[in-house]
């Protein structure tokens, strides 16, 4: 079981790889990143207070999955994105802090689309599509940034679109 020792931070060179698609003779391995996901982010939940999804890379799984757990009314539960695409990515954009478990002491002021659709397979390889709008779009587009081997550091809005957050 894999633990926030990990989580993989701010410099690593795995962070700013491309995933690979979850193959179908992958699927019975699933499970168990999912649970190194749910179990990694708990512990960042607990140690610093934040948390509601967390992509594969970010534990060195360098897979297109992400793992989303949001408590209802505010979400849906516990949701898998394996090989995830954006489409309908709205014209209409918001500016946010933006955090990120790989480096949680830093605030990045990035802009994000209001809404947009995510089409994937859950993580019995049915496919599935969700419309997102708001904090959960800019949630998805976040991690879907990780598979891409993108960091909102990288999406920051200027030089000083940066701050240190007192944990």
């Amino acid at each position: 079981m894999k633990t926030l020792s990990d989580l993989l931070l701010l410099g690593d060179p795995r962070l700013y790889e491309i995933c690979e698609p979850v193959r179908p003779d992958e699927q019975p391995l699933i499970a168990g990143w999912v649970a190194d996901l749910h179990n990694v982010m708990q512990e960042v939940r607990t140690r610093y207070g934040f948390g509601r999804a967390i992509a594969a890379p970010q534990l060195g799984i360098m897979k297109r999955l992400i793992y989303m757990n949001i408590a209802p009314p505010a979400g849906r539960g516990p949701v898998v994105f394996v090989n995830p695409t954006l489409t309908n990515l709205s014209d209409e954009q918001f500016e946010l802090w933006d955090d990120c478990m790989s480096f949680p002491n830093l605030l990045v002021r990035v802009s994000r689309h209001k809404s947009l659709t995510i089409n994937y397979l859950d993580e019995h390889f049915v496919p599935r599509q969700w419309h997102l709008t708001d904090d959960l779009s800019e949630l998805l587009q976040h991690e879907y940034d990780h598979l891409d081997g993108v960091l909102c550091t990288m999406r920051a809005l200027d030089d000083k679109a940066f701050q240190y957050r007192v944990l």
